[in-house]
């Protein structure tokens, strides 16, 4: 077999991926110096807002209206992230001191080492491994060293706002008189609910950096260990080893990392997956903004909703934050944030989408033989870094104990030993990661310069010069009636040249399978180097000139795909590989808000209840495709399917609470094989390809059986309404809510993920999907906000506000987002006023 190059030219595949690997120690030559990189200027202070109280006396103003929505008054930013904080701490404190101690690296010494920490999106270690990788962190004092850096580091309104949004948590711990005295019972007494520094904060924030880049590689890392004859750590995917090769003593079921039996490749999806990108994760978002050439009044709008974890860090919380006559933003922020992440002014709305770029690049080394810790480099041998790494750990009987793990660094960065993405640490060779958002803490300064902004354009501007967004796709509207899209997130300076001159002959095969090319560690430093762009915030990242982005009068859309189809009259292409692909095939949900849009707008001109509306259509493209031609009807009477047929003969097509059919059709759709349809994808009909169910495939038949089983087995009918069974993973009466999983192609995605707090409340207990939902528009002096928080306000399931919200969403309804003074007093159920020393 053969790969093609991207100069077109023929490379021979070995063997073996053992064959490989050793193609790779003589493939590696040594060219030229990179360029030089850039020291672009720090991002400009505030002006006319004073960082921190006169006094120095934190001063806040926290009145909530229903639902619980805190809204935040100050006249500095430190005492405006004082008031953020404390209200926080009010309603989840569990949840900010769970972020708070993982940040810490103590999650062992509380909670034991071997329990796991997954954060519902890409880490999932032991917490020892979670542990062992943030207290080297601050071992290093990355975090300090940021803070310490001008270009790298955060400005001075995210400082005061983090110092003051410390000291808000603090003071409502003190309040209640500490952990004792906290409500929710999921913590209250907990010694790990304890006051917290400035820098416990910044290192949860740094950890939240790392989500799409180091976060899925904790363990990996925390456990990278040189091989043995025991455990070579080769990325063997078969026995089919070269003749010349004696490996008697080996136990070969140790080398294959996808089980002990001789298996293939990975395929795409598994090393995607493996990577933190799994194609099947409802980890993900929509957003759209329609321009006002397309809307009814002519102004922007905007449709927000992020696919995050109901539960754990990746909450929101809605907020709105006002330094009277001076700033004035609301929305929502993630767990932590002191700033808000996703949201609106009376001027313009923004939302995100989580981007197909890579924040990061392996970098291949060999090593010297029989000396696995030492590499080469073209400026001679060096010696890995060894990190010694204690750790207290709570044992069984309560006692604590330590525990030393060793990291290994190289200049690039960690070692990681994960033959499950090829990337093993063998007898010739291993890789290191370098992680563009590990040399970055300007994120917040990016959010908040965003809600600072008068219209889309200067958004943008703001945000890239703050250079801090970490891996998400920017879609905004404004009162001028300008949409806007963009990936403008944080990606290495790889352009597809470097990576022609750089890729190893394992990194070929992690880029066909996956997109990340593996560049070759010996000349990291040198040609192999990230470069620099000279409109770029710093060195070694993509200046925004070689970023995909767009302003338009029309509408732009993003769910998760790659930028090359912001709308379906524009290509965006030219961009190197590593941000994303160019003429693939879209998801069935990013088609499934390209045909929403599209029909809505056929006939008339967007307005604000149309949108809204364009939410909870709940529609799904797979039902769609796999109704024409009415083969869905052919594939159940092929089954035998009887009463089925009858009841996805009369199904409505949707998800909604009240849908009969929605169960049994995802059952059914869920165990087709991957090559379902006979119309293949076409990248010069990218929104109707591909198509055309096989309705006579002998798989696609057993699907649809296996499907009827299922659910008799499970005892649910075969016309359940959807709503019985998919409900909200909550204790209490269940809440039935409308949508389905991404693979089917809804537009509100709901998805239940492991673990659920309450399993046996049906077949699907939600907990992870649609969160903040917004549907912005702008009136002529003003701005209109419609919202969901779908899982409410407050992470203490005994709070009224942890399932209000939750409620209106099952029922497909909003919640009037107060805005205005006039309006938050209207909606005002308490208020209080909250200070504090500094």
């Amino acid at each position: 077999m053969t790969y093609l190059t991207s100069k077109g030219s023929l490379v021979r595949r070995p063997r073996s991926v053992l064959a490989l690997i050793a193609a790779s120690a003589v493939a590696f030559s040594v060219l030229a110096l990179g360029g030089p990189g850039t020291t672009p200027a720090p991002a400009e202070a505030s002006s006319g807002i004073p960082l921190n109280p006169a006094g120095g006396k934190y001063d806040a103003s926290v009145t909530r209206t229903k639902h619980g929505i805190p809204h935040v008054v100050a006249k500095d930013w430190g005492s405006l992230g004082f008031g953020h904080g404390y209200a926080t701490a009010e309603t989840s404190i569990c949840n900010l001191a769970d972020t708070l101690l993982t940040g810490r690296g103590e999650r062992s010494r509380y909670l034991g080492p071997e329990a796991r920490y997954n954060d519902r999106v890409t880490l999932d270690a032991t917490n020892l491994q979670t542990d062992a990788f943030f207290t080297d962190a601050r071992g290093r004092k990355v975090v300090e060293k940021l803070l310490a850096d001008p270009v790298r580091g955060p400005g001075a309104e995210t400082r005061a706002m983090v110092e003051g949004y410390i000291k808000g948590v603090n003071r409502y711990l003190a309040s209640v008189g500490g952990a004792s005295g906290v409500k929710d019972k999921a913590c209250r007494g907990a010694a790990w609910v304890r006051t917290a520094s400035t820098n416990d904060l910044w290192y949860g924030l740094y950890a939240a950096n790392l989500l799409a880049s180091a976060g899925p590689f904790i363990g990996s890392i925390a456990d990278a260990d040189p091989p043995s004859l025991n455990d070579p750590g080769l990325p063997l995917p078969s026995l089919d080893l070269p003749d010349a090769l004696d490996l008697p003593l080996l136990d070969l079921s140790r080398l294959l990392p996808f089980g002990s039996a001789p298996k293939a490749l990975p395929t795409s999806q598994e090393l995607k997956a493996a990577l933190g990108k799994d194609p099947s994760s409802p980890f993900g978002s929509n957003a759209v903004a329609v321009g006002g050439d397309k809307t009814a009044d002519g102004r922007g709008m905007l449709l927000g909703n992020p696919h995050f974890p109901w539960l754990g860090r990746y909450r929101f919380e809605q907020v709105q934050l006002t330094i009277p006559g001076k700033y004035d933003a609301a929305g929502a922020s993630l767990m932590g944030s002191p700033v808000i992440n996703i949201g609106f002014t009376k001027d313009v709305a923004w939302s995100h989408t989580v981007s197909t770029g890579y924040r990061f690049t392996p970098y291949e080394y060999r090593t010297i033989p029989g000396f696995p810790k030492k590499y080469l480099t073209d400026q001679g041998v060096k010696d890995l870094e060894e990190r010694p790494v204690v750790v207290t750990v709570k044992n069984k009987d309560g006692s604590l104990s330590k525990v030393t793990k060793t990291l290994y660094r190289t200049d690039e960065g960690y070692v990681m030993d994960n033959p499950a993405t090829l990337m093993g640490w063998t007898p010739l060779s291993f890789v290191a990661m370098r992680d563009a958002n590990a040399e970055q803490l300007r994120t917040l300064d990016s959010f908040l310069a965003m809600s600072r902004a008068k219209d889309a354009r200067s958004l943008l501007a703001a945000s890239d010069r703050a250079g801090g967004i970490p891996w998400v796709n920017t879609i905004a509207a404004d009162r001028r009636g300008t949409a806007l899209y963009a990936d403008h997130a944080v990606v290495p300076n790889v352009p597809n040249d470097l990576v022609a001159s750089c890729i190893t002959p394992i990194g070929l095969l992690t880029r066909q399978l996956a997109g990340l090319p593996i560049l070759d560690g010996t000349r990291a430093s040198s040609s192999c180097r990230w470069r620099s762009d000279a409109d770029a915030p710093r060195p070694g990242i993509f200046g925004s000139k070689n970023m995909p982005s767009l302003f338009t009068r029309g509408w732009v859309m993003n769910a998760n795909d790659s930028y090359w189809l912001p709308n379906p009259t524009t290509r965006l292409e030219g961009f190197a590989n590593i941000i994303g692909c160019e003429k693939c095939e879209r998801s069935l949900r990013s088609r499934m808000v390209y045909s929403s849009v599209s029909d809505s707008l056929r006939t008339t001109r967007m307005t604000h209840a149309r949108l809204e509306a364009i939410e909870h259509t709940e529609q799904n493209m797979a039902a769609i495709l796999t109704r024409e031609n009415g083969d869905l009807d052919t594939v159940c009477t092929a089954a035998g399917g009887g009463e089925a047929c009858r009841v996805l003969k009369a199904w409505d097509g949707r998800g909604k609470v009240s849908s009969r059919g929605t169960i049994l059709f995802r059952e059914f759709f869920l165990r087709l094989p991957a090559a379902r349809w006979n119309v293949p994808f076409d990248a010069n009909d990218p929104l109707n390809t591909p198509r055309d169910l096989k309705e006579g495939d002998g798989a696609t038949v057993q699907a649809m059986k296996d499907a009827i089983a299922h659910l008799r087995a499970k005892g649910v009918a075969l016309d359940a309404p959807l709503g019985s069974q998919q409900v909200a993973d909550k204790p209490g009466r269940p809440i039935g809510v409308p949508g389905g999983p991404h693979e089917l192609g809804f537009v509100n995605v709901v998805e239940a993920s492991e673990p659920a707090e309450n399993p046996k409340a049906g077949l699907y207990p939600v907990n992870f999907g649609s969160s903040h939902v917004q549907v912005v528009s702008f009136t002529k002096t003003g701005v209109k906000a419609s919202t969901i928080l779908t899982y409410g306000q407050s992470g203490d399931t005994s709070s009224p506000w942890s399932r209000d919200q939750t409620a209106i969403f099952g029922r497909g309804g909003w919640v009037s987002f107060p805005f205005t003074p006039t309006q938050v007093k209207a909606q005002k159920i308490s208020a209080r006023t909250v200070t504090a020393r500094r």
